[in-house]
């Protein structure tokens, strides 16, 4: 069938939304939060079509079974590290329920662990640990239809919306690539999506078929994850068998001027510059070495960290300081317990 030419479809459209008072149109086009008379979607339509050769007519059709939904809406607007103090953050994830079920993942998935260790170099433990904090191991995935999350955080949502369409794009593209059925995929509020919770940027970049079925599937397939979490993790300059914080004491009334975190994730000090500052860490580290430094709410006291290359490799998987040490600290746990 010839395609219809961009303003031909639109044309087909208006007269659809025209007829629903005769009773006309299809219902997919009826209750719809994101037809063309939403501002956002034909400049989306176009782009989709003369960036990826999409048809005018099946974005529209996609578009219209998007349904925008205030709970997402209200859900990236607290997500839990912003509103929570570490000792209340940290307990949500530290808990034993965690600890044995990550040890019996370890267990059941011992040999693609081991292999993605000797493939992408980064530890079992760390693979194991990021699994568990996103979704428990792959209990929970998230129940959003991730067209939903990404239609109505690309189109109604003003802070981010560029990111996210940009993100709906590669959806609709990673969903044709591998003949999936882009209405029936779920995964969290922000449209991140399977075991590693990986926004589709990122399966595009960095998920692998690890068990070399033919088919990359982080939704139900644990080994595809594992495979695709250390590869993130070997992209993203993570250093196998290499710290990942060291604690520090401090003391004097100006060791708070060397705190990164309020110039960005990206800011460092160099280690004799925090001395200077009444900074004096737990392990030895080279004066000139740059790093992160920052101050935790433990409860009843305060933690002075020194974060190194390898906390800044977690912070790429999620741009939060907390969840980066949540996920050192479980890695920990596990690798302790399993190894005592």
């Amino acid at each position: 069938m010839l395609r219809m030419g961009f303003l031909g479809v639109v044309r087909h459209w208006r007269q659809s939304v025209l007829a629903v008072g005769c009773g006309l149109l299809a219902p997919l086009a009826v209750a719809s939060d994101y037809g063309i008379e939403h501002p956002a979607v034909l400049p989306f339509v176009q782009e989709m079509q003369s960036e990826h050769g999409f048809s005018a007519d099946y974005v529209l059709r996609l578009l219209a079974g998007a349904e925008r939904r205030q709970p997402i809406l209200d859900a990236i607007s607290r997500p839990a590290e912003r509103v929570r103090p570490w000792h209340e953050y940290r307990a949500i994830f530290m808990t034993e329920q965690r600890l044995q079920q990550g040890l019996e993942f370890w267990d059941e998935y011992a040999e693609a662990l081991e292999r993605a260790e000797q493939e992408y170099g980064v530890e079992p433990e760390v693979i194991v640990a990021i699994i568990g904090v996103e979704t428990f191991y792959g209990r929970h995935k998230g129940t959003h239809r991730v067209l939903d999350a990404l239609t109505t955080l690309g189109f109604d949502y003003p802070p981010r919306a560029d990111f996210f369409r940009r993100q709906l794009k590669a959806f609709m593209v990673l969903t044709r690539e591998q003949q999936m059925d882009p209405t029936v995929l779920t995964g969290s509020y922000a449209g991140a999506m399977g075991y590693p919770q990986f926004i589709p940027s990122s399966y595009q970049v960095f998920a692998v078929d690890f068990d070399g079925d033919g088919k990359v599937d982080i939704w139900n397939n644990p080994v595809d994850a594992i495979g695709s979490v250390a590869n993130y993790f070997k992209e993203h300059k993570w250093q196998h068998g290499e710290p990942v914080v060291v604690s520090a004491e401090v003391n004097g009334d100006h060791y708070a001027e060397g705190f990164t975190l309020n110039d960005g994730l990206q800011a460092r000090r160099t280690v004799a510059e925090l001395r200077a500052l009444g900074w004096q860490p737990a392990s030895e580290l080279p004066d000139e070495q740059r790093v992160m430094s920052f101050e935790f709410d433990a409860g009843e006291h305060k933690e002075h960290w020194i974060g190194l290359d390898n906390l800044y490799s977690i912070t790429r998987y999620n741009h939060s300081v907390m969840y980066a040490m949540v996920v050192h600290q479980l890695a920990q746990q596990l690798r302790e317990a399993r190894n005592p």
